[in-house]
């Protein structure tokens, strides 16, 4: 055997255990052989998110029985993607899977997907005009559908409304005063930070958390007229705005230095700043309203992040369901449909989380770009 090919047989065994390890049934490499017809599902939603999820997985064991479909949870973020890359390129993976549409399109270029067709939608009474114009072209890739959307969750500030109300922030109506410019935002913060006496407003940032500390910076440096894509030509060129990613970063750092904004909290206590009214303000996704609803006696608020600079924008994502390549059948793959469309009739529950149902016919949330 050449050492490519032990290499590749070595990922390929590595890939099969992953699939089966987590099995809640024992299927996989060393467990018994799933049946036929089971659906086997791939998802990272935990708390609030997975509850929900489970629900919605009851709903589609209801219609189609007991066994129908096997649904597994794995750790959030790089450990999952890494767990469905590496059984697609083993030939054992789920036969639907949920991912961020910010990883999808990698997920597409790397060939670890399936692109999805008109007649697969039409397989199961669905089309392009059923879903909001925003998420679904957004997953739009080199023409093709690769991904059917499921959400779309958009930056947002939350504010305590106590705390804002001592800072004189609050209007008549108890909702925010609009905050428009630099230095009103700033404005802001101090007058927060005067109520508080320390920080005026939170984002984790400590403990593994690199995610919320980008979405703020993105959010700003979207907001800046003249502003480029950080990166290009498929990850190989560097092309964010030089100048403006400094004075961005500047500025962040100077809230930093006056107080007003922390240095050095994890995601859990970040939150805690704002329900507690040791912060006024808090910055993450629309998903934590789900936490902030169960903190007893807290009067809160959720607003889209202020124009702080020359435009409206937030950073923004959505989850979706893709379909790992392997070999199927044709009804294999109508099944597939199947559980999305099943998927997707719940959208409701779904939304109970903040997070903005697809379909058209629904709300939408309004973010600058996904």
């Amino acid at each position: 055997m050449t050492r490519r090919g032990f290499l590749g047989g070595g990922m390929a065994l590595a890939a099969t255990a992953l699939a089966g390890c987590s099995s809640p049934v024992g299927a996989g490499l060393f467990g018994s052989q799933l049946d036929p017809s089971t659906l086997v599902f791939w998802n990272l939603f935990a708390g609030g998110d997975g509850a929900r999820m489970q629900a919605m997985e009851a709903g589609y064991g209801k219609t189609y029985g007991p066994g129908s479909l096997q649904a597994t949870t794995f750790a959030w973020g790089n450990p999952y993607y890494t767990k469905v890359t590496l059984a697609t390129v083993g030939n054992k993976p789920p036969d639907v899977a949920v991912s961020h549409l910010t990883r999808a399109k990698p997920l597409r270029d790397g060939d670890i997907i399936e692109g999805i067709t008109d007649a697969d939608l039409a397989s199961v009474g669905l089309s392009p005009s059923d879903f909001a114009t925003k998420p679904w072209k957004a997953q739009v890739t080199g023409g093709r559908t690769v991904a059917i959307p499921l959400d779309t969750h958009p930056f947002v500030l939350f504010f305590n409304s106590e705390v804002c109300r001592r800072a004189g922030l609050l209007g008549a109506d108890g909702d925010l005063k609009e905050l428009e410019g630099l230095e009103d935002f700033e404005a802001a913060l101090k007058a927060i930070s005067a109520v508080t006496g320390g920080a005026a407003i939170t984002v984790a940032n400590v403990g593994g958390e690199t995610a919320t500390p980008w979405r703020l910076f993105w959010t700003l440096y979207n907001q800046r007229q003249g502003a480029t894509p950080f990166i290009s030509g498929g990850g190989t060129k560097l092309t964010v705005d030089e100048d403006l990613f400094v004075d961005t970063v500047t500025r962040i750092q100077s809230w930093v230095r006056k107080g007003w904004l922390n240095k050095g909290l994890d995601y859990a206590t970040a939150q805690t700043y704002m329900f507690t009214g040791k912060a006024g303000m808090y910055l993450q996704g629309v998903w934590e309203i789900s936490t902030a609803q169960s903190v007893k006696g807290l009067h809160f608020g959720m607003t889209r992040i202020p124009t702080v600079y020359d435009r409206p924008a937030a950073q923004a994502d959505s989850h979706c369901f893709i379909i790992p390549r392997k070999k199927r059948t044709d009804e294999q793959r109508h099944q597939v449909m199947l559980f999305i469309k099943k998927m997707l009739e719940q959208s409701m529950t779904w939304a109970e989380g903040a997070t903005s149902p697809p379909i058209s016919r629904s709300r939408e949330a309004r973010p600058i770009g996904i």
